[in-house]
Formats: C-alpha cells, structure tokens, sequence
C-alpha cells in the first residue's frame, strides 16, 4: 500500500470527533423534537408529524440537487473538506433556535417550528453529504476506506446516543433556572457547545489524497450516476427501515416515564447506544472473514430474536430488559456500519456502468434516507401516540396506552429488520464483483493516460 493512502491515526479520530460533534445535533432531532414540540410548545402530535413530513418533501428535491453541486466543484481544499469549515458554525446556531421555545400563538409557533426544522434539515445535508463523500478520496485502499468509515459510524452512533445521555442531565439541571421550556433552551447550547470544537478539529485534520479526475462533471452527470446505481437503492431500501427502530427511540421517552414511571431511564438507552458504538469496532475485523450481505442479513436475524424474546419476557426485569435493548442495539450499529461500507463500494460501480465518479451523489442518498428514515419515525410516532389514545402531559395513562408503548419499543423494530433483510437479500454486488469492477477502472485509467 502506498504510504500516502495510509489513513493517519490522528485523521481517523477527528473523523470520528466530526461525526460524534454533528450528531450531538442529530440526535437531539431524533430522541427529543417530537417531545418538545407536543409537550414544552404545546403543538399536536399529528401537526408535528406534518412538519416532518413536509421536510422530507423539501429534502427529496433539494439533497440531490446539493450532492450533484458538490460532485462539480472544486476548491483550494479538495472536493468536500471546505464545507467541514463553515457548516459547523451554522448547525450550531440553527440547532438552539429550533429547541427555543417562542412566546407567541400556537400558529406563529407552528410556523417557527417548521421553518426552523426545515432549515436545519438542509444545513445538515450541507454538512453530511461531504462528511461522508470525503471517505472515498481519504484514501484509494479499500481496507482503509472501511477503517474510515467504520470510525465515521462509530462517531455518528456515541453522538447520537451521547446525546441521549447527556441532554436528559443537563434538562434536569437547567429546567430549575427555565422551568417553561423544561430546560431544554439551555441544555441544547451547551450540547451543541461541546460538539462544536470536535467539528473544528475535523476539517483541520481530515484530508483528501485521492485526486479527482479532470473531467467535468456536470449536474446531469450526476444524475445519471445515482439512476445506475441499482445496488446503492437497495443499501437505501434496507437503510431507511430503520424508521421502525426511531420509532422506538421516539418512543422511549413515554414508556420509562408512563410504564416504568421514570424518565430517567433515557439516560440508560443513551448508554447502551454509546456503548453498541464502540463495540462496533469489531466490525471490520468480521468483514475480513466473512462477507457484508452475509453479515448483515444475520445480525438482522439476531435483532428479531432478541426484540421478539423482549416481547415475550415484559419488563418486570430491568437487567432483562436493559441486556436485550443492549444486544439489539449492536446488532443494529453493526449493520448500519455495513450499509455505509457497501455505499463507498457502489460508488466505483456507478462510476464503470457510468464512466463518471461522483461520489457526493451516492452518499447525499445516505443522508436524505437517513434524515427521512427519521423524520417518518418521529411523524410516526405522532400518528401512533394518537391511534393508542395517549393524553399528552396527563398524570397517568390508561392500559391500552401503556400496551401499545411496550409493543412499539420491542417487537416493531423486528418488523423493520425483517423488512431490512428483504432488502438485502437481493444485493448482489459482492467483494468478488467489486474487485473486478476497481480492475476493470484500472485499466481504464491506464488506457487513458497511453
């Protein structure tokens, strides 16, 4: 291998130091806007599932439109590192004006709120599209793209669930100086604060050595590339399941605080998620054995396993419970590692069916799933909070409240996996044919420069 394609540790950690940093923010959006908008703002479950929805809409037509832009343009930093340097600064600010809770009436207030939903949803594709394209130029070797992949998944998974643990804390601490926002105003700056100077470091550490090629790239060439790539729909098919999993997490909040009568047990799936992501490590050294669609389709299978045994043991056990949330959330960190490293590999086989590299394009379909498959979990989670009858900020609820809180944090998500595999199992872009395909790019490149 080539010394200059060789990933620096230190690179490798800041990669990991962005992703943790930009889904501080991330996480927040998924665990907590719901909550915040149906009990500290006041809005309808079903209105806020309407903003989510309306998001997507917005992001189906406005992150491909990113990606293709990224593809074409070029700056005295590389391809992607210079958005690494403004977007930190801009998420950060748009991140506490959405958990601000404004004085004013409820349409005023509906109308903020999607604004300012919509707004961060299109500054963090700004920002995550490059966060991930710039794995595909960080080196040419795929052993060390799959390094830096794996440590831009670990990053993602502790930032997501550090927010988990940390914000529940500093709500808890705050809410006694802001007691009409619960906190949550003040928890945020600080939470976003930390992740801030982790962002910085990444664009300062982070560099690119593959050289792109000198031809032009044009919009219409990049929308060409993703309409060929029929193995990366089928990695976005699987990838956006993961929606009945954020219904889950949506859903957390309501079960520890209505069926186990503690809503502080949040921090503990924060936990168990922070802990999944490092343990994930190993997921790599398990791809030099055996092959990713293999992988993936077992670990989903484990998944349904635990989740349905979940379902049949209750939660009278919190060890019980809290050991099969465990296994269940690095089954699911472990996969989503796969879709990511399957997404780097199908940017070569875009590239042979269509002569043209664009790699912003095949990883601005990871984000806009990932952000969908989010926003239809929290929408979902507003439509099935109001199907079971809860009553929001109510004392107490009633038993078929409380039954169908326990099935959506424990078999539904084995729905999802299933759903996941079905996916899969029709992906036949393996190592082998990936190999073939970078040969066949070789020698291209070769007859080119002949």
């Amino acid at each position: 291998m080539s010394k200059t394609m060789k990933i620096p540790s230190r690179e490798l950690v800041s990669y990991f130091g962005y992703g943790l940093g930009q889904c501080f923010g991330f996480g927040l959006f998924g665990a907590f806007i719901n909550y915040f908008y149906t009990d500290v703002m006041g809005i309808s479950a079903v209105t806020a599932s309407t903003i989510f929805l309306i998001a997507r809409v917005w992001d189906a037509v406005n992150d491909p439109i990113i990606a293709g832009i990224m593809d074409t343009v070029r700056s005295r930093f590389g391809k992607f590192r210079h958005y690494l340097l403004f977007t930190p600064f801009l998420i950060t600010l748009v991140t506490i004006a959405s958990f601000y809770n404004i004085e004013a009436s409820m349409t005023t207030k509906i109308i903020y709120a999607g604004a300012t939903y919509i707004f961060w949803g299109t500054l963090y594709s700004i920002s995550d599209i490059p966060f991930w394209a710039i794995s595909s130029v960080m080196s040419s070797e795929p052993k060390e793209r799959a390094k830096a992949v794996t440590c831009a998944m670990l990053g993602v998974n502790a930032g997501i669930s550090g927010a988990s643990i940390i914000f529940p804390k500093l709500t808890t601490f705050f809410a006694v100086y802001s007691p009409n926002d619960k906190g949550y105003l003040y928890a945020t700056i600080t939470l976003t604060l930390l992740g801030l100077p982790l962002m910085i470091n990444g664009f300062l550490q982070i560099k690119e050595r593959v050289v792109p090629s000198e031809d032009k790239i044009t919009l219409r060439d990049t929308m060409n590339n993703i309409r060929h790539n029929r193995p990366l729909f089928l990695i976005l098919g699987a990838f956006f399941f993961t929606c009945l999993h954020n219904i889950a997490a949506g859903i957390y909040i309501y079960f520890f605080t209505y069926n186990l009568g503690n809503a502080g047990l949040q921090v503990t799936i924060g936990m168990i998620g922070f802990g999944a992501a490092m343990l994930c490590f190993i997921t790599p050294v398990l791809t030099n054995y055996f092959r990713k669609r293999s992988l993936f389709i077992v670990l989903c299978l484990l998944d349904c396993i635990v989740r349905v045994i979940l379902w049949f043991s209750g939660y009278d056990s919190l060890w019980l419970m809290f050991g099969l949330l465990g296994m269940s959330a690095l089954f699911v960190t472990m996969s989503n590692v796969l879709t990511s490293a399957m997404i780097v590999d199908t940017i070569e086989y875009a590239e042979f069916k269509t002569h043209k590299r664009c790699a912003a394009i095949t990883f601005s379909g990871q984000t806009f799933t990932g952000k969908m498959a989010v926003a239809v979990g929290g929408a979902l989670v507003g439509i099935f909070l109001t199907l079971i009858h809860y009553v929001p900020q109510a004392e107490v609820q009633d038993e078929g409240v409380l039954r169908g809180l326990f099935f959506a944090v424990s078999l539904l998500p084995a729905i999802g996996s299933l759903i996941r595999i079905g996916f899969i199992w029709f992906f036949d872009f393996t190592e082998d044919k990936h190999a073939e395909v970078l040969e066949i790019l070789k020698q291209r490149k070769q007859d080119i420069s002949h």
